[in-house]
């Protein structure tokens, strides 16, 4: 891989982890392979299933941003240009490139995130194709000029220059919806993906690269957020910012976008629950809601962590929860029988610990699960399914956003209480509801505050808009609504007949 700097080094690291260890050199700017301008300080990728590096990037300095946005700067106007079918032409080339990578990207996903390979496969990676393929579709829906009276017309145009920040836990997921849309809107773009994860970041920039998109459409700096991702969301050339991540980083990404009054579009995170009414099949809601809590090992934002059931009914609800816990096979994320692999770091095992321990020291009972690491897992950063009962909504376990595996179960007595519970939070992305009756089920949803609800299963379209409420963020991603985030909308007092007959040929 010479056009990104990889090479293999094999090396002994501490705990005996002789591992070949992939360096990779470069930013991706204008076009090229480069150096970072912060070339002698490089940040380590950790294996999370045993500690060991296997990896190092660049750490790269705010004069790498600066650099990605005047390259994107520059392209803009070109690149808005294009004729709609020829950027669609080269967004799919982007799509067949990746595919070829495949093999690559679930070994990856399953070294520097921890994903079961099983999961990397089915689960991750299509995310990326996927999205991909839906945005080319959807982009034919948006109405690029339409009548706003006799004399008068508007046009949606892409917005400039867009950076994306992007996390870890669905890396590919997240990079799909924000340079996808944006790139095929017209914008141009500058990808800060996250250090924890950034190798499968590389192969969608090779792919780009492959696909021969012009120099400066796509760029993407390797680093931390402070150092990389600031810069970025305060560069007076940048547009707009969209960041997926966590609430405290997206409020001081919105504070720092602020100061150039550009638009900030944040993905954020959640503390969703749950609702199983008097009705709702246990047996299958309860295994059901689990198991989108416990997929990616509890590291999804949208993660149903709480678990709101009828008093009387409660006790059955914890045993069903107990066992489902309990059958979850946590393992090395390349053994096939694996199907839950370990958290993403020290820094976020440590993070999970602190709340098992809140959990027991604030009086929840613990059902399954709890502190410290399933037996013989020792190395790595593995936890414990876990199962809480007896939580209220006062309890820190019930409030704070863990993003661990860890269900956090409430009862209660009447229907406007159990709305209430769920309401009380700060966020607002996620919510479920369980009922064997659809149209009560359905008065319910419309009465929680969040921008997702889900109503017996978990599944949705990729053509779907994906945002939420409060202090979830304001994004709404995916689709012809992750299009629309990325363009603007300009008056012309012309008619739209004239315009069309103008225009036509240029917007084809």
């Amino acid at each position: 891989h010479v056009r990104s700097g990889f090479v293999v080094l094999t090396m002994l690291r501490p705990s005996a982890c002789l591992r070949s260890v992939a360096v990779f050199r470069h930013q991706y700017i204008n076009g090229a392979w480069v150096a970072s301008t912060n070339a002698k300080a490089t940040i380590d990728v950790v294996d999370p299933s045993n500690g060991c590096t296997v990896a190092t990037v660049p750490s790269g300095s705010a004069a790498d941003s600066d650099r990605a946005v005047l390259a994107a700067r520059a392209a803009f106007n070109t690149w808005a240009g294009t004729p709609l079918s020829r950027r669609k032409e080269l967004i799919a080339s982007i799509g067949q490139a990746f595919e070829g990578r495949k093999s690559q990207v679930v070994e990856w996903l399953s070294k520097e995130l921890g994903c079961p390979k099983s999961a990397a496969s089915s689960a991750q990676f299509p995310r990326f194709v996927n999205h991909l393929k839906t945005t080319l579709s959807e982009v034919d829906r948006i109405k690029w000029c339409e009548e706003s009276g006799p004399t008068t017309c508007f046009v949606r145009e892409p917005i400039g220059v867009v950076g994306c920040i992007t996390p870890w836990n669905y890396p590919l997921n997240q990079i799909a919806l924000k340079i996808i849309p944006a790139m095929l809107a017209g914008c141009t773009v500058v990808l800060k993906p996250s250090e924890v994860t950034p190798v499968t970041a590389y192969l969608v920039a090779e792919s780009v690269h492959e696909a021969g998109l012009p120099p400066g459409v796509f760029n993407m700096v390797i680093g931390d957020g402070p150092t990389c991702g600031e810069p970025l969301a305060a560069h007076p050339d940048v547009d707009m910012v969209t960041f997926t991540g966590s609430t405290r980083a997206g409020k001081r990404i919105s504070e720092v976008g602020s100061h150039t009054l550009k638009q900030v579009k944040t993905e954020l995170g959640g503390k969703s629950a749950a609702l199983l009414l008097d009705d709702a099949d246990l047996p299958s809601a309860v295994p059901t809601f689990m198991q989108q809590l416990m997929h990616n090992t509890g590291q999804s934002c949208n993660a149903l962590s709480r678990m709101l059931v009828p008093r009387k009914q409660y006790s059955e609800a914890v045993q069903l929860a107990k066992d489902f816990a309990e059958s979850i096979v946590v393992g090395d994320p390349s053994d096939p029988g694996t199907d839950m692999g370990p958290v993403v770091s020290g820094i976020q095992w440590e993070q999970v610990q602190r709340y098992l321990k809140q959990g027991l020291d604030e009086g929840a009972h613990l059902v399954t699960g709890g502190p410290g690491k399933p037996p013989g897992l020792e190395d790595g950063f593995f936890v414990k399914p876990t199962v809480f009962a007896n939580v209220h909504n006062g309890m820190t376990i019930a409030k704070d956003e863990i993003f661990g595996p860890v269900l956090s179960m409430i009862p209660y007595d009447t229907e406007d209480e159990a709305i209430n519970i769920v309401n009380d939070t700060i966020y607002g992305l996620n919510n479920a509801v369980g009922s064997s009756d659809l149209k009560r089920a359905l008065h319910i949803a419309g009465r929680l505050r969040s921008g997702m609800v889900m109503v017996n299963r978990c599944g949705r379209d990729t053509e779907a808009p994906f945002g939420g409420y409060k202090q979830s963020g304001n994004a709404r991603e995916g689709g012809l609504f992750g299009l629309h985030e990325c363009l603007v909308t300009k008056t012309i007092n012309v008619s739209l007949g004239e315009y069309q007959a103008l225009m036509q040929s240029s917007m084809l």
